[in-house]
């Protein structure tokens, strides 16, 4: 029987965890010895990245609550736990950068950690201060990924980071775009810039980088890390509504945040992909999908069918 549509992700958790059924969130630190971590290598170099990493919009903007910056330092260390490595933020996420660095401190300095963030202002004089001011913020010796967010003034900032990256000051470059916009110029910068990443949006219902951003990373070489996978909750919120399908089993999923992660993931473009949380049990519920099977592509077709419809 359906749950009520009242019922929320962190209720049925509850629900899973009063059962008795609290190891199907995700791996355990002993559990993920036990078993791979599913992974893809960055085109550019080879270097091997866990396809589930974690967002931190919204998520992470909580200021100085202390309380609050401890639970988001948990959730980091539930994600270190579970093989995670790929951490994201923007000096558009207000206090997130600052926030991370206070988790990374409290954990003393991961040695996991691929750190990624971007640069965001109109124009392109002042990239390097922000960069060094986000750096200061997250307290690592360099960035592993320096992005453009959003294209903002991409022609002034690429040359900055190119330049970063062949002084040894940050290890790889890319741009981001969100909700579908732009598309057309992601292209003509991914065909001429030696960019190593690109971040898009995808899931199961958003699948318009499947035409030509997707195969163009591919033949390109480059990376892609894709963002808002979960429709910022209302993706999870509606499938939350419906019995899981029988066939999640099949792929190794325990639940519908797994499944809508797989789908993503499993598509031999994606690198990594970047969901935010602020629980414990939601990252470890994420990080089960880095794990298992992977759908093939008649399974692909059915998960698309059953989530349109639901």
């Amino acid at each position: 029987m359906p749950p009520s549509p009242r019922v929320g992700r962190r209720s049925l958790i509850r629900g899973l965890v009063a059962a008795g059924a609290a190891t199907l969130l995700g791996p355990t630190p002993a559990a993920a010895q036990q078993r791979p971590i599913l992974t893809r290598p960055i085109p550019s170099s080879g270097e091997a990245l866990p396809v589930v990493g974690l967002g931190s919009w919204i998520t992470f903007n909580v200021g100085n609550d202390k309380a609050a910056r401890d639970s988001c330092a948990e959730v980091m260390r539930h994600f270190f736990n579970g093989g995670g490595r790929l951490i994201d933020s923007s000096p558009m996420y207000a206090s997130s950068q600052e926030v991370i660095g206070y988790g990374l401190d409290k954990l003393g300095k991961p040695a996991a950690l691929f750190s990624a963030d971007k640069v965001w202002l109109p124009y392109g004089s002042r990239g390097r201060y922000q960069i060094e001011q986000s750096r200061r913020h997250w307290n690592v010796p360099r960035f592993d990924l320096m992005q453009v967010h959003n294209l903002l003034a991409w022609e002034d900032h690429l040359p900055t980071l190119f330049a970063m990256k062949s002084a040894g000051q940050l290890r790889y470059v890319g741009i981001t775009t969100s909700e579908g916009r732009r598309h057309h110029e992601i292209e003509q910068i991914m065909r001429s810039q030696p960019i190593d990443f690109v971040q898009v949006t995808y899931n199961v219902l958003d699948r318009q980088v499947e035409e030509r951003i997707l195969p163009l990373a591919r033949d390109r070489g480059i990376g892609v890390i894709v963002n808002r996978p979960f429709r910022e909750g209302a993706l999870i919120k509606k499938a939350l509504r419906h019995p899981l399908p029988n066939w999640a089993a099949d792929i190794d999923c325990a639940n519908w945040a797994q499944i809508i992660l797989k789908f993503i993931v499993s598509h031999p473009a994606v690198t990594c992909a970047i969901p935010a949380t602020t629980s414990v049990a939601h990252v470890r519920e994420n990080m089960g999908a880095a794990y298992g099977r992977l759908p093939d592509e008649a399974m692909r077709r059915r998960m698309i069918v059953h989530v349109e419809a639901l």
